[in-house]
């Protein structure tokens, strides 16, 4: 190949790949103001952890509901309630309630609150495969930290290209894990209970409450 030949190849390079960029960050920044203009998200899903080489695979089911920053998720016989301010766990097997202060600022971290928004900051974007799921045209958008010390190695977002929800997150560690979130259903602007996200400590009076900070 002549050094033209191969200047026009970089060159072509260069622009495909800032295409699959601006593309891929397009449609997140539509998902962004789509999720943004709800209310209230309440979201059912499949949640599936697999490493290999560790022999593990778990899966599991749960539901969330979302407002704001607030969340209410129930997931492997927890029940994790976020009021804004701090954190608690719920665990009736253990009669058990664990309260904290939520750190969200790990961008390793995506918890409830950030799970629909968390792609804003700190990734480069490309566009990926595109798949017909059940009739739905689902595209995929691959994410990479820009942070080199992060624990994740990449991040595929599954959107459904109609209605600009996300579908599916798939998140690839370094240490080889690879979990996956499927979403089964999708409501907004649901009517919602005033103390959804507050935790009524009379409750639980026999249960141990175990205060972290």
């Amino acid at each position: 190949m002549n050094i033209r030949n191969t200047i026009t190849l970089l060159f072509l390079t260069l622009a495909l790949n800032s295409f699959s960029q601006n593309k891929g960050k397009a449609l997140l920044n539509d998902v962004s103001q789509k999720v943004k203009s709800y209310q209230n998200i309440s979201i059912d899903f499949k949640y599936v952890l697999e490493n290999t080489a560790e022999k593990i695979k778990q899966e599991t089911r749960g539901d969330v509901v979302l407002q704001g920053d607030k969340y209410k998720l129930n997931i492997l016989g927890v029940t994790r309630l976020f009021d804004g301010k701090k954190l608690y766990s719920i665990s009736p097997e253990d009669e058990e309630v664990t309260i904290s202060s939520q750190n969200e600022d790990s961008e390793d971290n995506i918890t409830p609150s950030k799970m629909l928004s968390f792609y804003e900051d700190g990734y480069t974007y490309a566009l990926d495969i595109e798949q017909n799921v059940q009739g739905r045209k689902i595209q995929y958008v691959k994410l990479t930290p820009i942070d080199s010390n992060s624990e994740i190695n990449y991040i595929l977002l599954g959107v459904d290209a109609q209605t600009k929800h996300i579908y599916t997150l798939i998140q690839i560690g370094k240490n080889g894990t690879k979990t996956t979130l499927t979403v089964n259903s999708f409501k907004t602007n649901e009517p919602l209970s005033k103390t959804l996200f507050n935790f009524d400590a009379n409750k639980y009076k026999d249960y141990y409450i175990n205060k972290l900070d």
